[in-house]
């Protein structure tokens, strides 16, 4: 049976609901996990989803923050969120979605962006976030979901590896490359222990982004990226993953997110 996912921060999913149901006629994930949906639940945008080829719809959300979301062609037989860091963020969406089987875990993330000062010190945002990322290890490490078949997914707002960014050396000060934050991820990856899916793919030692800053006034001419969107998979699923594919083209797309899609496929 092939089995495909897609994450995306979609920055505000009724403000970009066009380019969502663009991405599902022409890629067809059978899951989609969406962050940054910036939505209360009560008005999200079921129709669209449902009209797309998508019934099943798993939300947790907060106006005008955070948010993420789990759409799929494929019935849930489990949903439940966790409050990392009891904040009470919707930063953290789990289903188990019906393959005919034992079911595929799936866990859609959003992690705090950080602010921009680097200094959990002064810098309440970034203290925060490294909470967070360790919050992620403990739970990983308690919970075991890596132990199941399991998939992890999201927008973790970390560039682990030197080729992640386009300068190792301009962002080891800069909020998502830090030492710190690395060091963190990387716990948290080790602590399932997960397997970095879109690496598989491309090796360490090759450029590999998934999002543009707006920023930047020519983005693709400059191509200053990072890989901060991440599909992490169980020792379990390893070797059923097939490919991978980061959408780069959806960044130019019409008010696009910052964000593309990255998609995972398997062969289970």
């Amino acid at each position: 049976m092939d089995f495909s996912i897609t994450t995306w921060n979609i920055n505000s999913v009724r403000l970009r609901i066009d380019l969502v149901v663009r991405y599902l006629a022409e890629h067809q994930p059978d899951v989609l996990c969406l962050q940054e949906t910036k939505c209360p639940d009560a008005n999200f945008p079921h129709g669209a989803f449902r009209d797309a080829g998508y019934p099943h719809i798993a939300i947790s959300g907060q106006k005008g923050y955070h948010g993420v979301a789990t759409i799929s062609q494929r019935p849930f037989s489990a949903r439940s969120v966790r409050d990392f860091c009891a904040k009470g963020d919707a930063r953290h969406l789990r289903v188990v979605v019906e393959d005919g089987g034992r079911g595929i875990e799936v866990h859609n993330f959003y992690v705090p962006a950080g602010g921009d000062e680097p200094d959990p010190d002064i810098n309440p945002k970034f203290a925060h976030k490294l909470a967070f990322v360790d919050e992620m290890a403990t739970w990983a490490a308690d919970d075991k979901a890596a132990a199941r078949r399991s998939i992890l997914v999201g927008d973790l707002n970390i560039a682990p590896l030197e080729q992640d960014v386009w300068s190792h050396k301009a962002l080891l000060k800069v909020v998502s490359h830090t030492p710190i934050e690395v060091e963190k991820l990387k716990r948290a990856q080790a602590a399932g222990p997960w397997v970095d899916a879109l690496r598989k793919f491309v090796p360490d030692d090759q450029k590999l982004y998934t999002w543009w800053s707006y920023r930047s006034p020519d983005w693709a001419a400059a191509n200053k990226g990072r890989r901060l969107d991440h599909i992490w998979v169980s020792p379990e699923l390893e070797a059923s993953v097939r490919s991978m594919e980061v959408l780069r083209e959806a960044r130019g797309w019409k008010r696009p997110s910052d964000h593309v899609p990255v998609k995972a496929t398997f062969s289970l």
